[in-house]
Order: structure tokens, then sequence, then C-alpha cells
């Protein structure tokens, strides 16, 4: 979405149906990868899956296309493939290796396949990191108040402490949201009215 609001044409490929329907619903661009491998020209995986990109991406793909993953290990893009198909591989800069195919074109994949944001990071700005810590906190201070009622398990952050992130957040970039009213919360809760 941050991509999209900085002005991209975002396009989402994706193999869970239900989610394709949410990008397009939320406006998105869906096709398949094939289809954006010859339009597209940056690609970020973040699928947590293995060659996602793949040698028939990369053999349709522009000159001067960029890769990058940001969802799992550097597996998600067949880096093996790429240098197979590959005449020349060069390095011009720290993070970014550039994949030469034998028609002329030019790939360039960042920080060798790596978590991007990680490998080839400064870090996560302090915006970023505050509410990160912030959940973590409230979060091990909430199994330290429910410890004798929690079972031994994994539980997610509750929607309670999320919602007091947010509205700190909010309030500390000087933005107001409105509040429900009493007799809107009550009638959010009750099935009683309405049609």
């Amino acid at each position: 979405m941050r991509a999209r609001g900085l002005g991209a044409q975002v396009i989402v490929t994706e193999v869970d149906a239900l989610r394709a329907l949410e990008a397009v619903m939320d406006g998105f661009q869906v096709m398949s990868l094939l289809e954006a491998a010859k339009i597209g020209d940056i690609f970020v995986t973040a699928t947590g899956d293995k060659n996602v990109i793949d040698r028939d991406h990369f053999e349709v793909m522009k000159d001067g296309a960029i890769l990058a993953n940001s969802g799992h290990f550097n597996v998600e893009i067949n880096i093996p493939a790429l240098r197979e198909i590959s005449v020349e591989v060069r390095s011009p800069r720290e993070h970014v290796s550039q994949y030469f195919l034998p028609n002329g074109r030019c790939l360039a994949l960042l920080a060798e396949g790596r978590l991007v944001n990680l490998a080839a990071a400064e870090g996560h700005p302090a915006s970023v990191m505050d509410m990160s810590f912030a959940n973590q906190a409230l979060g091990v201070e909430y199994l330290l108040k429910n410890a004798d009622i929690l079972e031994n398990k994994v539980y997610p952050i509750p929607r309670e402490i999320d919602m007091e992130i947010a509205r700190l957040k909010l309030a500390s970039m000087g933005i107001e949201i409105d509040t429900l009213t009493p007799e809107q919360e009550r009638y959010l809760r009750s099935w009683k009215e309405g049609t």
C-alpha cells in the first residue's frame, strides 16, 4: 500500500484465491506472476515459499528489473537458476548484484536475495521501532498479569493492546480521530435494532 501511496502502480500476484480477491477489492491489479514479470520494474517477494520468482520469470523480465525478497530466507528468488542463465555477474555497489543474460538484459538482485529490509537496510526508522517495542513490552506485561490463567501456547497480541498503541501513536503524530458514542457502541453490540 505504501508503494501505491507514493504513486507506484502495484500489481499483486497471489496463489490464494481469497487473498487475490481481497487485493482486487482493495483496488490492486491482480495477475499471474508470469504476466507481471513481462511488465514489472521492481519485484518484491513476501511469501515464505521457495522459487516464487523462477527461471521462466527471469526469461521474460525487462532489462533493468530489480528483484528483492522481503519474506523469507534467500530461497524465494531462485538464485541458482538466475546464476545458471546468466553470462556475467557484477556487483556495482554493496547489496546489488547485476545478472547479465545472453540477450544483453540485466536483472539486479538486492541483498543476495536475503531479507532486503534486514540485509541491505540501515535499520527500521524509529517511527516503526517505537510501535514494535511498545507492542512487545505490553505483550509481555499482558503475559505476566495473566500467567495464572493462560495455557502454555502461542497467543496473538490482544486487540486492546494493538488499539492502545495505535491510539498513542496517532496522538504523538497530532492526529485526532472520532470515537463511537455510547449509543453507537450499544447498537453495534446489539442485534435487536436494524434490519
